[in-house]
C-alpha cells in the first residue's frame, strides 16, 4: 500500500484498534509488549536521539513545548510528540516548532507500512493489530530519525507505565501533575494514578516533578527512590509565581530559592502557564542545559494550539481543552482576570468519563450564559445527561443563569455570536472548553468559517 496524500494515510491509521475511542480497556489492547515488538521490527529508531518524557494529568504539553523551545534554541534539532492534536494529526509530530513537510511525512509512511506487511504480534489468543496510538507513536520515532533529531520531547498519552510512549530510556523523565482521570483504567484515587504516572521512571534517570499534592508526591518520590533516580521539584526550587493573564499574554514573574527572580511575557495565555514554563525551565537544568536569554525568549514566545487560544478578538472568543477539576479552575480563574464579573459565553462539551458535576459547578459559579453541545464525535458523550446535570446544579446553587442545549457545534457557535449582538455588551468574550475534542471541534468549525 503507497500512499499519496497526508490524510488518506492518517485515515489508514485510524482504521486500527482505536484505544482513544474505546470507554472499556482490557491488558490484550492496553499493554507494552506490542510496541516493543514494533520497535525491534524496526531496528530502534527511538536510539536514534535523545529524549525526555513527560506524563502527568494537565500541562504535558504546554510543558513539552516550553521544553522543546528552549532545546531548539541551543541550537539542537528537537522534535516534539504530543496529543491529541486540535486540527491536525501535524500537529502532533513537530520539528523545532515547525509542521513536517508533506513529502518527508509520505515518504516515512510509505515506508513504515510497507515494513508492517512484514510484522506480526500473536499471542495465545491468536494475531493481533498494533493500535491507532502504537502506530502514531512508531511514527513519529522515525519521522525523528529520519529527520536527524537531536533531541525529541515525548509526551505520554495515557498514564505512563502501560503508555506506548513507555519503551525509551529517556535522559530524563517529567511528571507535570496528577489528578483524578481515566479513572476506570489508571485507578480510581490519587495514589493508583500517582503510580501509574510513576511508571515512566527509569533506573538512575532524572525525574522532575511538578506541584503535586502530598499523597501523589509520596508514591511518586518512592518510586524514584526505589529506582535510584535523582528528584528534583519545583517546591524545592520556587518560593511563589506571581502570574497575571491579558488578552495578549500571560505576564509572570518566578521567585525562585536560590537565583534572581525572573519575569516572563509567555504567549501562551493562563496562570497555569507560568507553573509550566518553571517547571520547563528546571527541567531543563536537570537535563544539563544552562538557562540564558536565548532560552528565555524561545519559551516566551513557545506556542501550542487549544491552551487558552485567542481566535479573534472582536469579539474575543478563545478555545480551551480543560477537562479535570483543577484545569478548569485556573482556567476560568485567568479568564476572569481578563474579563471579570461573570461577563461573557461559555461553550462546554464534555466526553463521558470526567467528573462533570465539579465542572458544572464551576461552570455556573463564573458564567451567566453557557450553552452545551456535543464534543465531537471521536469520543463517547451525552449532552442530554450533561444539559440536566447543569439545569441541576443551577437549581441548587440558586444562581442566575441561562443554561442552552445546542447539540451542533456549528449552530451553537452561531447562537453565541448571535446571543452575543443582543447582548447588551455585543463585545463580550466567548470561551470554548470542557475537552480538548470540544476546542478541537470549534476551532476546525471557525477556520471553516474564515476561508
Amino acid at each position: 500500500m503507497k500512499f499519496t496524500d497526508v490524510e488518506t494515510a492518517f485515515s489508514y491509521f485510524e482504521a486500527f484498534t482505536n484505544l482513544a475511542k474505546k470507554t472499556h480497556y482490557t491488558v490484550r489492547t492496553y499493554r507494552l509488549d506490542r510496541m516493543a515488538a514494533l520497535l525491534d521490527h524496526f531496528r530502534h529508531p527511538e536510539k536514534s536521539f535523545k529524549s525526555i518524557h513527560i506524563a502527568g494529568s494537565k500541562g504535558k504539553g504546554s510543558t513539552g513545548v516550553f521544553i522543546r523551545a528552549g532545546l531548539s534554541a541551543k541550537g539542537y534539532r528537537t522534535g516534539l510528540y504530543v496529543s491529541p492534536h486540535v486540527s491536525t494529526y501535524r500537529e502532533r509530530f513537530t520539528i523545532d516548532g515547525q509542521f513536517i513537510s508533506d513529502e518527508i511525512l509520505l515518504e516515512t509512511i510509505n515506508f513504515m507500512t510497507e515494513h508492517l506487511e512484514t510484522f506480526s504480534f500473536s499471542e495465545e489468543k491468536g494475531y493481533i493489530n498494533p493500535t491507532t496510538f502504537e502506530l502514531l507513536t512508531l511514527l513519529s520515532f522515525l519521522l525523528f530519525k529520519e529527520t536527524r533529531c537531536d533531541w525529541a520531547v515525548i509526551e505520554t498519552g495515557l498514564g505512563g507505565r502501560l503508555d506506548a510512549t513507555n519503551v525509551i530510556q529517556p535522559e530524563l523523565s517529567v511528571i507535570t501533575s496528577i489528578e483524578l482521570e481515566h479513572t476506570a483504567i489508571l485507578g480510581d484515587t490519587i495514589e493508583k494514578i500517582a503510580k501509574e504516572k510513576a511508571g515512566i521512571i527509569k533506573y538512575q534517570t532524572p525525574v522532575v516533578l511538578g506541584n503535586l499534592s502530598d499523597r501523589a508526591q509520596k508514591i511518586i518520590k518512592q518510586s524514584a527512590e526505589s529506582l535510584q533516580a535523582e528528584i528534583h521539584t519545583l517546591e524545592d526550587e520556587v518560593v511563589s509565581i506571581a502570574t497575571k493573564t491579558f488578552i495578549h499574554g500571560e505576564v509572570s514573574t518566578i521567585y525562585w530559592k536560590n537565583r534572581e527572580p525572573l519575569q516572563l511575557f509567555l504567549k501562551l495565555r493562563g496562570n497555569f502557564q507560568a507553573e509550566n514554563a518553571a517547571l520547563a525551565l528546571l527541567s531543563l537544568q536537570a537535563a544539563g542545559e544552562n538557562i540564558d536569554n536565548n532560552t528565555i525568549k524561545a519559551l516566551e514566545n513557545a506556542f501550542i494550539p487549544g491552551r487558552m487560544e485567542l481566535l479573534q478578538e472582536n469579539p474575543p472568543v478563545f478555545i480551551d481543552g480543560a477537562h479535570t477539576e483543577q484545569s478548569i479552575i485556573k482556567l476560568f480563574g485567568s479568564f476572569r482576570q481578563v474579563f471579570p464579573n461573570r461577563e461573557g459565553i461559555l461553550i462546554f462539551g464534555a466526553v463521558l468519563g470526567k467528573n462533570h458535576e465539579i465542572m458544572a459547578d464551576y461552570s455556573i459559579k463564573y458564567f451567566k450564559k453557557i450553552i452545551i453541545s456535543t464534543p465531537g464525535s471521536f469520543k463517547e458523550s451525552n449532552p442530554d445527561a450533561l444539559y440536566s446535570l447543569f439545569l441541576r446544579k443551577k437549581s441548587e446553587l440558586n444562581l442566575d443563569c441561562d443554561i442552552i442545549l445546542e447539540k451542533d457545534p456549528a449552530v451553537a457557535l452561531n447562537l453565541a455570536f448571535k446571543v452575543n449582538s443582543e447582548s447588551e455588551h455585543d463585545n463580550s468574550p466567548i470561551l470554548i472548553s470542557g475537552s480538548f475534542y470540544m476546542a478541537a471541534e470549534v476551532r476546525n468549525l471557525y477556520n471553516m468559517l474564515q476561508k
